[in-house]
């Protein structure tokens, strides 16, 4: 699937000017590499260039609901964050932050608390507000924009499907990490003859999977914009075998799934907390076919929440940055409800509404998949670039 037409842009909101004396920064969804330079990038780029106090939220929105969930922040306690991942400031990714459930008279009670949430705003002496995260947390920012609290978003998301941006910080880190894992998995694959299958997150795009099997020398890559056909993949294995090749590398996005609406492998949502799905076990389903239809032996490894830990890389930290002090530039000219975004190598911005319900996924008549094409690697398709 390419990506989606946006809808018409609406007119920038911008706030009648007046003095900023006292900012916020909060981190919501899933932990990336690189949260921590976006923070700083705020901090520094706010007390140093504008003179404005800035406090952090913490665990998401959570502060804004109870307003002893604060942290200051300042030059001093932002110092020696930058190669640090996860976030300082602790993320939320159970969900819709709106609805609280309390038990009143023995019953669950859903309540509201917008209202709660732009009291608080004001109660803490705040002018501004900058989200950090997905396309969900852009969202609520968008809503939170509409009840008149001023926002802007910056894009966070080691999946890096978000709309409008080339890349999104993280994405880089969680490639390197998976590489380094596809890496290792060669020795042991070449030294068993086995088949060895490496899951990696994405949800439903299949950038991770892409740029990790291409750099880590995968036979066979699987990546949900590209349904695949089980035979294609056997093929595939049994070619190199004839080739003395006894051993193969498979890179499979959890959202990959088989042509002719073959389901994604995942938890369903009705037995967690959360509305959505969790995608996952593709590596070991697909691990038991090839098994039965190569007579190899396969095996998979889920490399989970290792692809979003550890330390960004160099380029992670720099977009991370930039995105902090671009978001502190569109405060100062009171230019609220959007997102910062990188095109080319310049940081710029969009309105926030734009990227709601908008994914960027793998073009899979794109450059980089026939260009993969070429030198042989599966996508369990067949490959019209080369012929055997």
């Amino acid at each position: 699937m390419s990506e989606q037409t946006p809808a018409e842009p609406t007119a920038e909101v911008k706030r009648p000017e007046r003095r900023i004396r006292r900012i916020a920064v909060s981190t919501s969804g899933g932990d990336a590499p690189g949260l921590n330079a976006v923070i700083r990038g705020v901090t520094k780029s706010a007390i140093q260039k504008y003179h404005w106090e800035v406090i952090g939220i913490l665990n998401g929105l959570e502060g804004l609901i109870d307003t002893s969930r604060i942290l200051p922040l300042t030059i001093e306690n932002v110092r020696g964050i930058l190669p640090k991942g996860g976030t300082i400031l602790g993320a939320d990714s159970s969900g819709y932050p709106f609805n609280r459930r309390v038990i009143r008279d023995g019953q669950a009670v859903d309540l509201d608390v917008r209202n709660l949430i732009k009291q608080n705003f004001h109660y803490l002496g705040l002018d501004a507000l900058v989200c950090i995260g997905g396309e969900g947390t852009m969202a609520i920012a968008h809503e939170l924009s509409q009840l008149g609290i001023p926002v802007v978003g910056v894009p966070k998301t080691i999946d890096n499907d978000l709309y409008g941006t080339d890349y999104t910080f993280g994405f880089r880190t969680a490639v390197q990490n998976a590489m380094e894992a596809c890496d290792r998995l060669h020795d042991t694959a070449a030294s068993h003859h086995r088949v060895m299958i490496l899951e990696l997150m994405g949800r439903y795009a299949g950038w991770i999977a892409l740029n990790t099997g291409i750099s880590g020398d995968a036979d066979v890559i699987l990546i949900p914009e590209i349904p695949f056909d089980l035979q294609e993949i056997n093929d595939a294995i049994i070619r190199r075998q004839r080739r003395g090749k006894d051993f193969s590398i498979i890179v499979v996005a959890e959202g990959a799934h088989q042509q002719g609406g073959g389901a994604h492998v995942a938890e369903s949502a009705d037995e967690r907390a959360s509305d959505m799905d969790r995608l996952g076990g593709i590596g070991n389903w697909l691990a038991r076919e090839l098994n039965k239809g190569t007579n190899m032996q396969c095996r998979a490894t889920i490399l989970g929440h290792i692809q979003r830990g550890g330390s960004p890389t160099a380029s992670d930290r720099q977009l991370a940055t930039f995105f902090g002090v671009h978001a502190t530039q569109l405060i100062h000219e009171g230019r609220f409800d959007r997102l910062t975004v990188l095109k080319g190598t310049e940081i710029s911005d969009i309105p926030m509404e734009d990227v709601i319900r908008q994914y960027k996924q793998v073009d899979p008549e794109g450059q980089m998949v026939r260009y993969a094409e070429r030198m042989g690697v599966c996508f369990g398709r067949p490959n019209h670039e080369i012929q055997y």
